[in-house]
């Protein structure tokens, strides 16, 4: 009889049936896609499938957050209004913790650093919640922002060395004897005059909050280290307002501001 059905050319020049298989029990021939699928799961449910690549997303992002946040970046939240209007209270900011080491720190940098001059005064211990391990833990590996009391956020004036002096007579701060032209200060209000003439020992640095009117910074605690904070105590430079979002923004040092200023004497 002669054959029928679709042929396709043969290498050698003569046809050949196309030939579509069914594979027989016991036969050679690969199992369906499915049924190696099933196989390889080896007989586990899509739940426990999905949990676990839920769980492999989770510890990788724990990981990598952590690597991030004990490296490169910290998140921490303000408590207070002294650096307005560049940081308003609630808003979240990113800190840099690159600088000052091994990125050499500037004046104008906003700085995040430990209390560990006394600048705060006591809290009370607040009574752990029930999700306080919960919120410890997120905080440590970077996914919550730090709401710790014993930060504070303020401006570099004075590095190591530099003479900075309160005031001028047209109320501007000088720094080796270059007047600042400070466009960072809450403008809201006009900034008091409070005298100071001091300069910076080697491994400290000289903080103003923007909101001079309403900041507790080295000004107020000259009886104490001169006012002074140690390079050491600082975390890192606050780079960006990532919360809320319509603040989000970059943080400037306002390099213009400090352009005039000459090397501190001696360097």
């Amino acid at each position: 009889m002669p054959e029928t059905g679709p042929r396709t050319p043969d290498p050698q020049g003569q046809d050949q049936p196309l030939v579509t298989s069914t594979p027989t029990p016991g036969s050679d021939q690969p199992a369906p896609a499915h049924a190696r699928r099933a196989k390889d799961r080896g007989g586990r449910s899509p739940v426990f499938l999905w949990f676990k690549e839920v769980a492999t997303v989770v510890v990788i992002a724990v990981v990598l957050s952590f690597l991030i946040k004990t490296f490169l970046f910290r998140a921490f939240y303000i408590p207070s209004e002294s650096m307005m209007n560049t940081l308003d209270v609630n808003d979240r900011i990113f800190v840099n913790l690159l600088v000052p080491e091994p990125i050499a720190m500037q004046r104008g940098d906003v700085v995040v650093f430990r209390d560990t001059k006394g600048w705060l005064a006591p809290t009370a211990q607040k009574p752990a919640g029930a999700f306080a391990g919960v919120q410890d833990a997120l905080t440590f590996v970077g996914l919550l922002p730090d709401n710790s009391q014993q930060h504070l956020v303020k401006r570099v004036i004075g590095l190591p060395g530099d003479h900075v002096v309160c005031c001028d007579g047209s109320g501007r701060l000088t720094v080796n004897g270059a007047p600042l032209d400070e466009k960072y200060i809450n403008s809201a209000e006009v900034p008091q005059v409070r005298d100071f003439d001091v300069v910076v020992p080697a491994g400290k640095v000289w903080v103003m909050g923007d909101n001079r009117n309403h900041s507790a910074d080295s000004r107020a605690h000259t009886d104490s280290n001169g006012g002074f904070i140690d390079v050491a105590d600082i975390e890192g430079k606050a780079a960006v307002i990532a919360w809320p979002l319509n603040r989000i923004t970059a943080l400037d040092n306002y390099p213009d501001v400090f352009r005039g200023v000459p090397a501190a004497s001696g360097k």
